[in-house]
């Protein structure tokens, strides 16, 4: 049977994050991609010029679309800018009793702009992080979910997953890659273990879309039937190898993307 993923995030059209960097991984390791669209973005390598919030009973209308139709092995979630169109997911995800939810809580894009409300910061916590299978927020995205201060080390990192664990998830897979240093460290943390996963770090201004990259990436290893500590290895390992040979792609005059097809061409 096709493995299927569908991603539920915004649309960048400068092609580097969101529902674009979805869906050129889930091709790229080989699960067939459908997409709900809940925003459209302005956007390029250089940052955010505009956003427009699809409404809310559109969102609706398009993952009854695809649930109804197509036999969805995981869900990629990302950018929910507003509170109406998290209920509006939180709503669907129970209706069709969807499995394997990767949440990406997407809050501010690589340039610094902010992508998200206050108000929908909230809904996220209490109507999406419950229903998640794995969350994977950054270390601004944990502060900004605890409203506290950006981790400085792995042990408060640690304890920032934890806290969000506590809010529903059953997994959180905190991504310590704004940190310095020789390895990128991300935490996968569950209720009784945490695993230290580290890679080394590459010097490279080529990374927008790599929260987008990793967390589906995470959802095409779900669908492909692996576990959780699988997926994401597996897809911390395609990750860290786009982000390698972003270097080879001259896109834009700002911070390039990843190079998603890196094994292809």
């Amino acid at each position: 049977m096709t493995a299927i993923a569908v991603t539920i995030a915004g649309s960048d059209s400068g092609g580097g994050a969101g529902i674009q960097a979805d869906l050129k991984t889930l091709s790229a390791l080989g699960v067939f991609g459908a997409s709900v669209i809940t925003a459209l973005t302005a956007q390029n390598t250089l940052g955010v010029q505009g956003i427009f919030d699809v409404p809310p009973d559109f969102v609706t209308a398009q993952i009854d679309s695809v649930f109804s139709d197509l036999a969805v092995g995981a869900v990629k979630i990302g950018m929910l800018s507003r509170p109406e169109t998290i209920a509006a997911v939180a709503a669907g995800l129970d209706r069709w009793q969807a499995a394997n939810v990767v949440l990406d809580p997407v809050m501010v894009a690589t340039s610094g702009d902010k992508l998200i409300t206050p108000e929908a910061i909230e809904a996220l916590k209490s109507q999406l992080l419950p229903r998640a299978l794995v969350a994977t927020p950054n270390l601004h995205e944990a502060a900004a979910l605890l409203e506290t201060a950006v981790a400085a080390d792995e042990a408060a990192m640690a304890a920032q997953g934890q806290a969000i664990l506590a809010m529903g998830p059953r997994a959180v897979l905190i991504k310590g890659g704004h940190f310095a240093g020789p390895d990128a460290v991300d935490l996968l943390i569950r209720p009784d273990s945490v695993v230290r996963l580290a890679l080394a770090r590459i010097a490279t201004a080529n990374t927008h879309g790599t929260g987008c990259t990793l967390s589906s990436a995470i959802a095409a290893g779900l669908a492909k039937g692996l576990a959780l500590d699988a997926a994401v290895m597996a897809a911390k390992d395609y990750v860290t190898r786009a982000i390698a040979a972003g270097d080879r792609l001259t896109i834009g005059r700002g911070r390039g993307p990843t190079h998603h097809f890196h094994a292809w061409w």
